[in-house]
């Protein structure tokens, strides 16, 4: 099966008064039509700095792409101009930031905001496009559509606003949905019915699925395949039966057993010793190696690289299978 999008060697880097972070150092990864892309890992790992790159909306300056190729259906999105490529998003890429709140603009009304997202990549009269926006208010399951669409963003709640995202994302028909922590700040009823309403929308219109998260039991819940990615790189890449059944990296294991657990016995939560280091001081060798209880000074002093060890699983450790 053909991949829709291609990613190679991707760097995006930032210039800061204490030098350059490398938020983004040398990513590569595909997806294929109507596949679901879970990417996982702490908070500072790079993973919506990813996103963002895919949709040309980092801020330039003071980021810039040091490097690397982004594919969308055989053209590279980093030698559009931003014209072409302001067509592009919404259109044929669409994306769901983190927080709605901040993402709707406060005094439009919602059906006013899926509108104008319409009319710019649609050539149809504006009743249609109010229609085609009551229509996909109410594809997102928000009750009374028609009179919803005259409400302000405050005027909803955490989750309803969610779901505008999604319909505004979804009103122009996407190839690729990118989901930045759709789920972030809202309760763990709404969080399932949001995972639901894009699972069933995607198996609805076949689009393509990144989905970017902290929690593996979300997916578990959504993705096919899995990168786990730490301090600016991919670390590990592989199934979801393959990550959750055989972890190959520390890391991605460290993740797996900091997972709550329902027992009868009372225990301590895993943790993973330490923090992510910081993308403008990032170490040589292993960048994990200062919180991995299986490093030694070979890790410390030599990076290692992406390398297969079963057909699509992929990671980055020189402890694997020692």
């Amino acid at each position: 099966m053909q991949n829709i999008l291609e990613v190679k060697n991707l760097k995006t880097y930032y210039s800061t008064d204490s030098g350059t972070a490398r938020a983004v150092d040398g990513v590569s990864f595909s997806l294929r039509r109507n596949r679901t892309l879970g990417i996982v890992g702490e908070s500072g790992c790079g993973k919506s700095v990813t996103a963002l790159s895919i949709m040309r909306l980092v801020p330039i300056p003071p980021g810039y792409f040091a490097g690397g190729e982004i594919f969308w259906k055989g053209t590279d999105l980093l030698r559009l101009s931003e014209e072409e490529m302001r067509k592009m998003r919404g259109n044929e890429i669409a994306m769901i930031f983190q927080e709605p709140m901040s993402s709707l603009n406060p005094v439009y009304t919602c059906g006013n905001q899926i509108v104008e997202q319409i009319l710019l990549h649609r050539e149809i009269s504006g009743r249609e496009a109010k229609e085609a926006a009551i229509e996909m208010l109410r594809l997102v399951g928000i009750p009374s559509p028609f009179e919803r669409f005259n409400a302000y963003p405050h005027e909803f709640s955490g989750g309803m606003r969610q779901r505008v995202m999604i319909a505004m994302a979804l009103s122009c028909d996407p190839s690729l949905l990118i989901a930045d922590e759709p789920t972030t700040a809202l309760d763990v009823t709404v969080q399932a019915q949001i995972l639901e309403l894009i699972g069933k929308l995607q198996a609805d219109t076949g689009m393509s699925v990144i989905l970017i998260t902290h929690d593996f039991g979300v997916i578990a819940e959504l993705c096919e395949e899995v990168l786990v990615m730490y301090a600016s790189k991919v670390v590990e890449e592989g199934s979801v039966s393959q990550i959750f059944s055989d972890p190959l990296h520390p890391y991605t294991t460290g993740l797996l057993k900091s997972i709550p657990r329902v027992s009868s016995k009372k225990q301590r939560l895993n943790v993973i010793e330490g923090n992510v280091p910081s993308a403008t001081h990032l170490p040589e060798g292993c960048r994990f190696a200062n919180r991995c209880p299986l490093a030694d000074e070979h890790c410390r002093k030599f990076e290692p690289r992406l390398e297969e060890y079963d057909p699509g699983h992929r990671a980055a450790c020189w402890k694997i299978r020692a």
